[in-house]
């Protein structure tokens, strides 16, 4: 007997569930799953080894900022910066 060519031969074993599996897409189809993808400049990558040394420097800004409300940068500041872009 033939097999139609849209059946599948499927060798997982049934204990592998495979339907829960979400599909990411690159580029601009992708949804946010509660992460942003930034690019650092060169100089700035230098100095942290990969993600978590990243974040875990951030948070560590951002206690500084809540503790000392009077270094927390201005949205004036923030707004100059975009336009360098």
């Amino acid at each position: 007997m033939k097999r139609d060519k849209s059946e599948m031969e499927d060798d997982l074993r049934t204990e592998y569930d495979l339907k829960s599996l979400r599909v990411r897409r690159l580029g601009s189809g992708r949804k946010g799953f509660g992460s942003t993808t930034v690019q650092l400049e060169a100089d700035v990558a230098e100095m942290f080894p990969d993600a978590d040394a990243v974040n875990e420097a951030l948070r560590f800004l951002i206690r500084v900022i809540r503790d000392n409300p009077a270094v927390a940068p201005t949205t004036q500041a923030n707004n100059s910066n975009a336009a360098d872009d």
